[in-house]
């Protein structure tokens, strides 16, 4: 499947979907992408070896998934960034 994402999305999908605390939801919400979709993205975006590096890691993370995540954790960002962009405020 072809995805039509500007460089800079398709940077920003990859850093969210390395992140253990982005969960898969918050890359549907902000990108369309359902879970199958970003591990179709990524593993045509990512060398073979770093796909499965990925896929490793994201089978055993508790956080990418919303049902299994804490629930104390109600936000897909850092309480202290911005409402645009993805900067952390200054203090």
């Amino acid at each position: 499947m072809k995805y039509n994402f500007s460089d800079k999305d398709t940077d920003r999908i990859i850093e969210m979907a390395w992140e253990d605390r982005t969960p898969f939801e918050a890359i549907a919400y902000q990108f369309g992408l359902k879970e199958d979709e970003v591990k179709e993205f990524m593993k045509s975006e990512l060398k073979f070896k770093s796909y499965k590096l990925w896929r490793k890691r994201v089978e055993n993370c508790k956080t990418k998934h919303s049902s299994i995540r804490n629930q104390h954790i109600k936000r897909f960002k850092c309480s202290r960034q911005r409402l645009t962009g993805n900067k952390i405020s200054k203090r």
